[in-house]
């Protein structure tokens, strides 16, 4: 996918202010400074977010769970460095302060969901900058999951999982979950297990 860098500020504000006007700037994230155009999200993208945000509501007692909401670093001019997970979940004892418009300072969980030709991994070291305790990247083309822990303030790769029956379930940390892709009609499911209860949600 080619790479379009506007060098004239006033045509860059012109075309940031019709996104605007259309309403298309809603997945649009700013990279300190950096105005990033997000891909559009598909049909089958919003259903993973919705479900997984359902899911992961449905377990996580005493925590905030958000289908997409704004994280930066910063408390006042947060618009000029954010980024917009997927899903986010804020449990109470997360020291990220909600300031209403936006998140400073990173989730317990966030969920990056891939499409083609956007840059999810290229979040990760923000993410790690404000703290995100564990970042799930669902890849589609071909599936995967990986499961990022924060460590050292870095976040790390703790598992992948492919629909590979041999392979382990990735354990969280910050809930009593595990994640798991199986092959399914269509395409492979992903598989939520509580670990506590054993019950488990398919997405």
């Amino acid at each position: 996918m080619a790479t379009v860098y506007v060098a004239n500020p006033d045509v860059a504000e012109d075309i940031i202010a019709e996104r605007k006007r259309q309403g298309l700037d809603r997945w649009d994230e700013v990279w300190d400074g950096e105005y990033v155009v997000m891909v559009e999200p598909t049909n089958e993208h919003q259903k993973l977010v919705l479900r997984l945000a359902k899911v992961l509501d449905s377990l996580s007692e005493n925590a905030e769970v958000f289908p997409g909401c704004n994280v930066s670093d910063l408390s006042e001019g947060w618009k000029s460095n954010v980024r917009c997970p997927d899903v986010a979940v804020f449990s109470q004892n997360n020291p990220a302060i909600d300031h209403g418009t936006h998140w400073q300072g990173g989730p317990d969980l966030a969920i990056e969901i891939v499409s083609p030709g956007d840059r999810s991994r290229e979040k990760i070291d923000f993410y790690s900058t404000v703290n995100t305790r564990e970042l799930l990247i669902v890849d589609r083309e071909p599936w995967q999951l990986e499961l990022f822990q924060l460590k050292d303030g870095r976040l790390t790769t703790a598992g992948v999982c492919t629909t590979n029956e041999a392979e382990e379930p990735l354990a969280s940390e910050v809930l009593p979950i595990a994640w798991q892709l199986t092959a399914g009609e269509k395409r492979p499911v992903i598989v939520v297990t509580h670990t506590e209860t054993g019950q488990t949600w398919t997405v």
